[in-house]
C-alpha cells in the first residue's frame, strides 16, 4: 500500500512539473538563388557576374533550443542555444562555434530579465523594430552590416565578438531588459577577459524603445575595444509606424573607430522604406539605404542602395521570395577595378519550424 501511494503521488505531481517548465527546438531553413552584377553574393564590390545557391538570403538559416522554468511566483529561468546553419552546404554558420547566434541563460521577473552570455548587441536590438526592411535581406540590408556592425569592415574584433568583421553579437555579455509600460529599457556590458587590461575586448551600451498607437521609436549607443582599447562607438536612433496595411519606417545610424595611432574610420548610414502587406498572404517592400563614409588621409565616399522585395506565403510556415537590389557607388568606394554600378536579383523559398 505504501508503495502504491507514493507510485500515485508521483504521477500526480507530473503535470505539475510539465506546467512549471518547457522547451523548444526551432529552426529556420532559407535557401535561394542569388545571381548578380557588379557585387558578390555578400554585396561587396566586385567585377564581373556571379551566379550561386546561398543560405539565409530572406532570414539567417538556423535551429536552435530556448526554454523556460517558473521558480516562483513570476520569477523564472530562460535560456537560449542557436546555431547558425550554410543549408547549401551543411556546414556550420561559424566554424570557430557551436552555437554563434545565441548562448545564455538569465532570469526574469516583474523587475525585466537579465540573460548573460553570448548575445546581440544593444545596436542589433535597437535595430530590429525600425530597420526599413525589418531585418530582411542581411546581406543586402546596410542597417544590419554597417549600423549593427554585423560586417564593419574594420579588420579588427571590436568587443568580444570572436571576428574581426563582426560585432553584432558578444560572448561574456551581461544584458539588462526592463519593460515599463510602452517604454524598453536595455543595458549591457560586455567583458573582455584580456588577463591585465580590464577594459580591452569589453563593450557597454544603452538603449531604449517606446512603442504605442502602431509607433515604434527606438535608439541606442553602444561602444566596443579592440585587444589595444582602441574605441568603436556607434549609434542608431529610428521610427516605424503601422498604419493599416502600410509599415512605414526610418532609420539614421553611425558609428566611428580608431583603426590605428592617429587613424579614424566614420560611416553613416540613413535609411527609409515601406512594405505594404497587399494581401495576407502578399507583402511587397521598397527601402533605400544612403551610406556614406570618411577615413584618415582618404577622400570620402559611399553608396547608395535600393532594395525592393516580394513575399508570399503558402502557408503559416512556408513562404516563397524574390529579391532585387541596386547599388551606385560614389567616388570611388568600390575600388578602381569594380563597375560604379552593381545589381543583385534573388528568389527563394523560406521554412519555420
Amino acid at each position: 500500500m505504501k508503495k502504491t501511494a507514493a507510485l500515485c503521488a508521483l504521477l500526480a505531481s507530473a503535470p505539475v512539473i510539465a506546467q512549471t517548465s518547457s522547451l523548444t527546438l526551432y529552426g529556420i531553413v532559407d535557401l535561394g538563388l542569388h545571381c548578380s552584377r557588379g557585387i558578390t553574393s555578400a554585396h561587396a564590390p566586385a567585377t564581373g557576374s556571379q551566379t550561386s545557391l546561398g543560405s539565409g538570403i530572406h532570414t539567417t538559416s538556423r535551429w536552435g533550443l530556448r526554454g523556460s522554468e517558473v521558480l516562483s511566483g513570476d520569477t523564472r529561468v530562460l535560456f537560449n542555444l542557436e546555431s547558425g546553419v550554410r543549408v547549401d552546404s551543411g556546414a556550420p554558420g561559424m566554424a570557430s562555434k557551436s552555437f554563434d547566434r545565441a548562448s545564455w541563460v538569465g532570469l526574469q521577473g516583474g523587475w525585466g530579465s537579465v540573460q548573460i552570455g553570448r548575445q546581440t548587441s544593444l545596436l542589433a536590438d535597437a535595430i530590429a523594430p525600425v530597420d526599413p526592411l525589418g531585418l530582411r535581406f542581411g546581406g543586402a540590408n546596410v542597417n544590419a552590416g554597417v549600423v549593427a556592425l554585423s560586417r564593419h569592415g574594420l579588420g579588427a574584433d571590436f568587443g568580444n565578438a570572436g571576428s574581426n568583421s563582426s560585432s553584432y553579437r558578444l560572448d561574456n555579455a551581461f544584458k539588462y531588459i526592463g519593460q515599463f509600460g510602452g517604454f524598453t529599457a536595455r543595458a549591457m556590458l560586455g567583458l573582455g577577459e584580456v588577463a591585465g587590461q580590464a577594459s580591452a575586448l569589453s563593450s557597454r551600451g544603452l538603449g531604449l524603445a517606446y512603442a504605442a498607437n502602431g509607433w515604434t521609436v527606438s535608439g541606442a549607443f553602444q561602444t566596443f575595444k579592440d585587444a589595444d582599447r582602441r574605441s568603436l562607438n556607434g549609434s542608431t536612433l529610428g521610427l516605424a509606424y503601422q498604419w493599416n496595411s502600410l509599415r512605414l519606417a526610418a532609420n539614421a545610424g553611425r558609428n566611428e573607430a580608431q583603426t590605428a595611432a592617429g587613424t579614424h574610420t566614420g560611416q553613416r548610414v540613413l535609411s527609409s522604406g515601406v512594405i505594404w502587406t497587399a494581401q495576407p498572404a502578399l507583402n511587397l517592400g521598397l527601402t533605400y539605404y544612403h551610406a556614406g563614409r570618411s577615413r584618415t588621409g582618404a577622400h570620402k565616399d559611399g553608396y547608395g542602395r535600393w532594395v525592393t522585395f516580394a513575399e508570399y506565403k503558402l502557408s503559416r510556415r512556408t513562404q516563397l521570395y524574390a529579391e532585387l537590389d541596386s547599388t551606385r557607388w560614389r567616388d570611388g568606394y568600390q575600388g578602381a577595378a569594380n563597375p560604379a554600378t552593381a545589381t543583385g536579383i534573388a528568389a527563394g523559398v523560406v521554412h519555420r519550424f
